[in-house]
């Protein structure tokens, strides 16, 4: 729960706190999504449209229930989905391709 803050500095001090803390998750979602790509069979696996949608209607639900505003909640999201796909995406390249029989 945000504390009323009575300087910018304090404002700031909060966010700098909080980055810190969004930006490991992001790291550990990150590991979870470096996982994933093992389990994929094509890059149609990797993008998978279906779920990404299921996410988004999930955090849009969330974001209603703890105040947040669901629009940048979705665009946060949608940001962070397709990079993390492009991660994954290179990174189920590799798996790929160290998985071909070498001739």
């Amino acid at each position: 729960m945000a504390v009323t803050c009575t300087t910018l500095e304090q404002v700031r001090d909060n966010i700098d706190r909080l980055d810190q803390q969004i930006v490991t998750l992001l790291a550990e979602r990150g590991r979870y999504v470096s996982q994933a790509a093992r389990f994929k069979k094509d890059t149609d696996g990797v993008k998978a449209p279906q779920r990404v949608e299921q996410v988004i209607a999930k955090v849009r639900d969330l974001a209603q229930t703890v105040d947040a505003n669901p629009e940048v909640t979705e665009q946060v999201y949608r940001a962070m989905i397709a990079a993390f796909i492009q991660q994954e995406l290179a990174e189920h390249a590799v798996l790929t391709k160290a998985a071909e029989p070498h001739s």
